[in-house]
């Protein structure tokens, strides 16, 4: 009976992690608000310390010794897949705010928050202590999905994703240096206090940098086989992980994270590959211990907190993150607008309930264990310490991730509806149909190998850059911000497939495209693999070269509204299945790029851009000034004479 009852519980945690992460997508909210909830829920039933100690026959403690283990490593994981994540020449000018941030910042926030802890929540001296140590951290859990939905312009956006990393292991390092204080004060010094932290770096950077040497070396000598490489990765990190806190306590963190930034900065291997392996794992891993640290989560201990947790979580997002963001990037050159938007957004995340939770439980175990009443007093609130950071969770990730896409739109530091389009190629075509896009005030970007198409790009006063796609450079320099969509476009399909692999990652799989490919191949393009190809733009039988060709026969490209009184019936019936619509804007401004498997039913309303051919450019504009062949094809962009809401008074 307890076993069918445990297995069904290690169901359902992750359905409820994928239900909860799916809904967030589709409602486009935070999805730790969610997961936390769905915790909190599950909890109201069963506990997973219920469920361990039912299935193991032991008491109360049993749950947590055979849960906080695992915790640990999958915590170890998520952190090492944000340390492949960084690399150094996406600081910029970043950089000195970043450190500013890791070694000013959370020293004021860390003191402020004890104050708070203190005189608000009532806790000790001690437990307010750790409480700091333990709230100074943010959560790259949460900044990276909400970046990447608000999507601010990209100093910003490595400010705080650095940050959300590496403050993590350097918050966890000083809630164990507090609470070796708090339990051991009697024999510890200044001195071995300074020998941990030490002791905790060099372990960290030894063990982190000879396991990536290890991993590097392993794969140049092509040792490992390529489907062994996400799981070998793996392997090897939980195992730094473990014999670095056998060496020290908690300093497997810092391994873990060095281990990463490690990987992610070295020229010999490529490890894009593992990347994607561990994104996967770590959000099926967010997702089980969100549901998992909600579920231990009783109500009755946040009510215990009482009211005054209110205004500490308030203080904590307007006072104390902003106040030490201003102190901390004092003298630096970052505008006042960025140094808002990051003194506003600092969630905090797994790794802070984590801690909490671990050291919550060691302090309320060792008041209960027949100490002297002084030492039971210290030690009375300790098991609010796990509430209280909850608390805390729950506040930040809602404020922020409710409000840090409006903040961003405000302060000009993210489009409020990014409908940009990045066109990989600048062709006379491309740029024709750029031209137009702006017209609708939409960002446009190309990007090409050949000079002079970026040239002619430029002079036409489009956002044009010389380069590769496919290089890091070009991709790690790129500014995304208001950027939505991605259509390779150029005359090679080998290139526009690559392409679309590469960007698949940064945009949505529903919003990269690339062109037919040339000839009569479709059965053979339809035999690719959905995941290593983009959609099909615009039309089956339309490649690069019967674009380029329609161009040279005269087709001009023509804007045309959709009202009442002009439908797209009569909008066909006047241009018949000749004229190729290749994006419409909606009422909303909303850009839709047409998709060739996709169904497209335009409204009143829309406004559609189209490649007419000549003939029927001819006949509806017959009353009309044709352009000459000296003109530029964007003069020749028209409204539709035949709609009686084009004509001007």
């Amino acid at each position: 009976m307890h076993e069918n009852l445990f297995t069904f519980f290690l169901v359902l945690i992750p359905l409820l992690g994928i239900a909860a992460q799916w809904l967030a997508w589709r409602l486009q909210i935070p999805s730790i608000l969610l997961l936390l909830g769905f915790g909190l829920c599950l909890g109201l039933w069963k506990s997973p310390d219920q469920i361990l100690a039912e299935l193991t026959g032991g008491g109360s403690e049993v749950g947590p010794k055979l849960l906080f283990p695992l915790v640990s490593l999958s915590v170890a994981i998520i952190l090492f897949e944000g340390g492949l994540t960084l690399r150094w020449n996406q600081l910029g000018s970043g950089a000195g705010a970043v450190f500013r941030l890791i070694g000013i910042a959370s020293l004021i926030t860390w003191g402020l928050t004890v104050l708070l802890s203190y005189y608000l929540l009532g806790f000790s001296w001690q437990l307010a202590w750790l409480l700091g140590a333990i709230l100074m951290v943010t959560g790259p859990t949460v900044v990276g999905p909400l970046l990447r939905q608000i999507r601010p312009n990209r100093r910003v956006s490595n400010i705080l994703q650095w940050e959300g990393i590496l403050i993590d292991p350097v918050g966890a390092v000083a809630a164990v240096l507090v609470f070796e204080v708090v339990t051991h004060s009697e024999s510890l010094s200044w001195l071995s206090i300074a020998r941990t932290v030490l002791e905790t770096l060099g372990i960290g950077v030894l063990l982190g940098c000879s396991a990536a040497v290890i991993l590097v070396f392993s794969l140049r000598k092509y040792w490992i086989p390529d489907f062994l490489h996400g799981v070998f990765f793996l392997v090897v990190t939980l195992a730094t992980f473990w014999l670095s806190n056998l060496w020290r306590e908690e300093s497997g963190l810092v391994t873990v994270t060095i281990l990463g930034i490690c990987l992610a900065n070295q020229n010999y291997v490529s490890v894009d590959h593992v990347l994607e392996f561990k994104e996967h794992l770590r959000v099926f891993l967010i997702s089980c211990l969100f549901i998992v640290l909600g579920a231990r989560l009783q109500l009755s201990a946040l009510m215990e907190i009482g009211w005054w947790g209110i205004p500490f979580v308030l203080l904590l997002i307007f006072v104390v993150r902003p106040l030490s963001v201003v102190v901390a990037t004092m003298g630096t050159k970052i505008p006042w607008r960025e140094k808002m938007f990051v003194g506003l957004v600092a969630p905090r995340g797994i790794v802070a309930a984590s801690v909490a939770s671990v050291f919550g439980l060691k302090l309320y175990e060792r008041a209960h264990e027949g100490l002297d009443a002084g030492t039971v007093a210290i030690f009375e609130k300790a098991g609010l310490l796990a509430p209280a950071t909850f608390l805390v969770i729950l506040g930040t990730v809602t404020l922020c991730g409710l409000g840090a896409g409006p903040l961003a739109r405000w302060l000009g530091l993210a489009d409020a509806n990014p409908q940009g389009v990045l066109f990989v190629g600048a062709s006379r075509w491309v740029r024709e149909l750029a031209l137009a896009l702006r017209k609708f005030d939409i960002r446009v970007v190309l990007i090409d190998t050949n000079f002079a198409n970026v040239s002619a790009a430029r002079m036409a006063g489009l956002d044009a850059k010389c380069g590769n796609v496919l290089s890091e450079h070009v991709q790690e320099e790129q500014d995304l911000a208001g950027i939505g969509s991605f259509l390779a476009v150029t005359p090679s399909d080998e290139v526009n497939t690559l392409a679309t692999m590469e960007y698949m990652h940064v945009f949505s799989r529903a919003q990269v495209f690339q062109l037919a490919k040339r000839g009569k191949s479709h059965g053979r393009w339809q035999s690719i693999p959905e995941n290593r190809r983009g959609r099909l733009l615009f039309h089956a039988d339309l490649n690069f070269q019967a674009i380029e060709q329609m161009f040279e026969q005269g087709a001009t490209l023509k804007t045309t509204p959709l009202t009442e009184n002009f439908t797209y019936k009569q909008y066909r019936a006047r241009h018949g299945e000749q004229a190729l619509i290749l994006f419409a804007m909606d009422s909303e401004r909303r850009l839709k790029v047409r998709a060739a498997a996709a169904p497209f039913e335009p409204a009143p309303g829309d406004t559609l851009i189209a490649l007419v051919p000549k003939s029927n450019s001819a006949e509806s504009q017959a009353d009309k000034p044709s352009a000459t062949a000296s003109e530029p094809l964007s003069q020749a962009t028209l409204l539709d004479p035949d709609d009686p809401s084009n004509l001007k008074t």
